[in-house]
């Protein structure tokens, strides 16, 4: 559907007015922090899954791959406005779902209109992974498919259990083995509160040992905020889950940098966290657990978990 620009001028200047395109996003479009000067583009929209008991970001939207025909307007209507894109994101819970046979047509359509285009980034789950052979992910990698966001929240079976995540600990490391054979670079989320009061250490150390057996290029940490129309805040009312105090994912946080042995970015930056940080490690590693415990230390309980509490969301 065609709209014209509304310019806001009369008489002889309203004459160079275009009429532009829309672009065909549908339901809810979210693209992480780190992506925010990429292109962005609908490839899907909705979650493959919709079982995770902490989020509610997609619950009442079907999963629903865009039409290859919208998509190729889309990009016509980017190669308009910005030919020399060189990052485009594709949006959507986890557009990495898709075939192969399907990723690969809509990377080379992408190449198609915007010749300088270098990468296309997107959401992915770990299940997402697991029918694609190891040949197959580097002829996408080779096409421009690199950088994949991987919503693994946790390393720890017990929290992924409890998350209904859906997938293993070994399944992380198995898939995303693949991934580094595949030359495919890939980003972890951990979320610290997950694992419930009592238990953020184990799920820090656990987490920060497999993690550390792979090679994210960066780890973004978020912190537990429930929200009503979640699971597990609907077991939290019920206390059949206990949230962590915000000292204990301090603290929690403090554990799962000090355990990483890898050489990676860390971001604990987004609003779910009190405090915001970001680190890279093992470099700046010392200095990043005293600033988090100098917090701990001077500020009160209830201040933070009255932050939470005004929340309303995530974005």
């Amino acid at each position: 559907m065609r709209v014209r620009k509304n310019c806001g001028v009369t008489g002889r200047m309203s004459a160079i007015c275009e009429e532009v395109k829309t672009l065909h996003f549908t339901g809810r479009t979210w693209r992480p922090p780190y992506e925010a000067r990429s292109v962005i583009i609908q490839a899907t929209s909705g979650c493959t899954y919709r079982k995770c008991r902490f989020c509610s970001l997609y619950k009442d939207e079907c999963f629903r791959m865009s039409p290859l025909e919208e998509f190729e307007e889309d990009l016509a209507e980017i190669k308009r406005y910005q030919p020399c894109a060189r990052r485009i994101f594709w949006t959507g819970a986890n557009p990495f779902a898709m075939s192969y046979e399907n990723l690969k047509l809509r990377a080379l359509t992408v190449r198609d209109y915007l010749i300088k285009c270098q990468t296309m980034a997107m959401f992915a789950r770990i299940r997402d992974i697991m029918d694609k052979e190891v040949w197959q992910l580097k002829k996408l990698r080779a096409m421009g498919i690199n950088g994949l966001s991987i919503g693994t929240e946790s390393g720890d079976d017990e929290t992924l259990t409890l998350a209904r995540k859906g997938y293993t600990a070994a399944d992380i490391l198995e898939q995303c083995r693949k991934l580094d054979e595949a030359g495919i670079e890939y980003y972890f989320v951990y979320m610290t509160g997950l694992a419930g009061t009592g238990a953020g250490w184990r799920n820090a150390v656990k987490s920060a040992e497999l993690f550390s057996r792979l090679n994210p290029y960066f780890i973004s940490v978020d912190s537990l905020t429930l929200f009503p129309d979640t699971e597990l805040y609907r077991m939290a009312q019920a206390g059949q889950f206990m949230p962590a105090g915000e000292k204990e994912r301090l603290k929690e946080l403090q554990t799962f940098i000090q355990n990483l042995q890898i050489r990676t970015h860390l971001f604990a930056n987004s609003v779910s966290n009190f405090y915001p940080v970001t680190a890279y490690l093992p470099k700046e590693r010392d200095a990043v657990v005293s600033e988090l415990q100098y917090i701990a230390d001077t500020v009160e309980e209830g201040e933070m978990a009255a932050y939470r509490r005004e929340l309303k969301g995530l974005g």
